[in-house]
């Protein structure tokens, strides 16, 4: 497993699997996503980054306990660690992109709210995908 230290382990791990993108800021980077990662215990890190790196390997094919689709294009990665539910919500741009929104713990189902947002940044990366995606240099 990838054992993750900061934000630049991340996009290490990311850039290793081409067709894997976040959805960027002002810095490019989602800090969302990115900061919710590095405040998870390093054992959540690594199995996050592991569901990242199964789904870039599998595509559409990664199924549950590992993804599951939820509404309006939204899919989930999904990770538990001593009772705990992390997901990461993402969606597919194209055939051989997926974009990972932000992340969440949650105890239940996802809440509305977190798809919702979801489903923003999905159609604002449907409107300027340059501007939405980060590149490893």
């Amino acid at each position: 497993m990838t054992e993750v230290r900061n934000t630049e382990n991340l996009e290490i791990a990311v850039a290793a699997n081409r067709h894997l993108f976040l959805p960027g800021t002002r810095s490019r980077v989602n800090t969302s996503f990115l900061g919710w990662l590095n405040e998870l215990p390093l054992k959540v890190q690594a199995k996050c980054i592991q569901r990242i790196d199964r789904r870039g390997e599998f595509g559409h094919e990664l199924r549950r306990p590992e993804a599951d689709l939820l509404r309006d294009g939204i899919d989930e990665l999904r990770a538990s660690y001593q009772g705990v539910h992390y997901r990461m919500l993402y969606f597919f741009a194209g055939k051989a992109v997926v974009v990972v929104s932000h992340g969440l713990t949650k105890e239940r189902a996802v809440p509305p709210r977190e798809i919702d947002t979801a489903v923003k940044r999905k159609k604002q990366t449907e409107q300027n995908f340059k501007q939405y995606t980060f590149r490893p240099e």
